[in-house]
């Protein structure tokens, strides 16, 4: 990663996957004035889908949830630059994507400095043609192969120390070939031991038994012994 640094901000970014300017690329009037917004998500902000020449890309913004979040919208307390959100984030992904995970790749990253306080914004890879399992689910069944894929895939993230802290189904992708990623690592972070680890696996069970109700998913709760299955092998 190459650094740009200034008095009130830092922006980290990866050159062999970003080709335009990295000052400019955190703001979305920047891309739609090069026609290269190709959709965009909605969720606790609004999250800009964007193509490159190198890869498709996702920007977002970092803004806070919950009670806090009705007063404090994007603000952070600052206690050094290595320590934002968004640095934080790149450096788990590029750990994981390195040890063999199938999560987006961090291209760049932005904070800015406000006072005691911060805002930061993150541009990653769009896994191309993915969808999230709840989306996958609300048209089909997985095969057994599938879920203990998964499976696989999560003690990979596991034996590299990574806790998700929001391991849900709308934080996995299946893409175009089959293939299951990971994604969304704000606020998640490397942990020694294992202890945490069964946690992880209680909140995404979990998360499936409520999108059952909630969507109407195609899920089994004898389909949990595939992925416990692969998570195990």
């Amino acid at each position: 990663m190459q650094v740009i640094t200034s008095t009130n901000s830092r922006i980290w970014f990866d050159p062999e996957l970003l080709g335009d300017d990295p000052e400019a690329s955190f703001d979305p009037a920047y891309w739609r004035g090069k026609s290269a917004i190709t959709g965009q998500a909605s969720g606790r902000g609004t999250t800009y889908f964007i193509d490159t020449p190198l890869l498709p890309l996702a920007l977002r913004h970092y803004w806070r949830g919950g009670l806090l979040g009705r007063v404090v919208k994007d603000q952070y307390w600052f206690t050094g630059w290595d320590k934002t959100r968004c640095a934080l984030e790149m450096g788990l992904l590029k750990t994981l994507a390195e040890g063999g995970v199938r999560v987006p790749r961090p291209v760049a990253a932005r904070a800015v400095r406000c006072g005691l306080f911060y805002r930061a914004d993150i541009l990653t890879e769009k896994v191309p043609g993915a969808r999230d399992l709840v989306a996958v689910l609300q048209q089909r069944s997985l095969s057994g192969d599938e879920w203990q894929a998964i499976g696989r895939m999560i003690r990979q993230m596991h034996d590299l120390g990574v806790c998700h802290t929001d391991l849900n189904i709308h934080n996995i992708l299946l893409d175009g070939e089959g293939l299951c990623w990971l994604i969304d690592f704000d606020k998640c972070y490397r942990q020694a031991g294992d202890s945490w680890k069964q946690g992880n696996l209680d909140r995404l069970l979990r998360s499936l038994r409520k999108e059952v109700g909630r969507y109407g998913i195609q899920w089994q709760e004898v389909e949990w012994t595939l992925l416990l299955a692969g998570y195990q092998g």
